[in-house]
């Protein structure tokens, strides 16, 4: 059976941490077995029960959501060598602080191997397993973005962004900072660091513009 009933995932810092090592082994086993991967031996990859995996992910649909999502955001949080999104609202220059995560953020897009591979399996794996897009597109843009969401949320309630669509907001940040870097990097070529400079500076300030009180 590949889908429980949804109830409340464990929470605390114990849960967290298992939560954390399926993660983990759930990605190293999609990237290296593709989505047909058994739960089983995902679990056993992570050293716990199979009913943990479905605590913490009730599908094997969300647990593969929760592993790209996880790694589109990676750059952006505090425990990398990117800057952690959270602190932006009590940045003295936001524009500056919005520009060093895109640049952090455009910067793994370019030189992380295990992304690009992970990418690319979501298109593989689309046309093989219809129910995992069904999953992904159910997740939501704020979803496959956790950390850029949370930080536009506390920026808006803050007073220093107003944000009237949220899903729109995060789509169009990682459009202008992100996407034209994907889109190169996925046909095989790249951005200069010149260039994706000037896409982070301009794409920075273009969604200030709309945005900004």
């Amino acid at each position: 059976m590949d889908a429980q009933p949804p109830k409340p995932a464990p929470t605390g810092a114990r849960a967290a941490r298992k939560r954390q090592a399926v993660v983990r082994a759930a990605r190293d086993l999609f990237l290296r077995e593709g989505f047909g991967v058994g739960m089983d031996a995902i679990a056993a990859e992570a050293g716990v029960s199979k009913v943990t995996v479905y605590n913490h992910f009730g599908s094997k649909e969300a647990l593969f959501t929760a592993v790209v999502a996880g790694a589109l955001d990676e750059p952006l949080h505090g425990d990398t060598d990117g800057p952690d999104l959270s602190v932006l609202a009590g940045a003295d220059d936001l524009r500056a602080a919005l520009a060093e995560a895109g640049r952090a953020w455009a910067h793994a897009v370019r030189t992380d191997a295990e992304g690009r591979a992970l990418r690319t399996l979501v298109a593989t794996e689309l046309h093989r397993f219809p129910e995992l897009g069904r999953a992904w597109r159910a997740h939501g843009p704020a979803g496959h973005h956790p950390a850029v969401a949370e930080a536009l949320r506390t920026l808006a309630d803050r007073g220093l962004l107003e944000i009237p669509d949220l899903e729109v907001a995060v789509l169009q940040l990682y459009s202008l900072l992100v996407f034209p870097q994907m889109v190169f990097e996925q046909y095989g070529t790249e951005l200069d660091e010149e260039l994706s400079e000037r896409l982070v500076v301009d794409g920075v300030e273009m969604f200030l513009r709309r945005y900004a009180p």
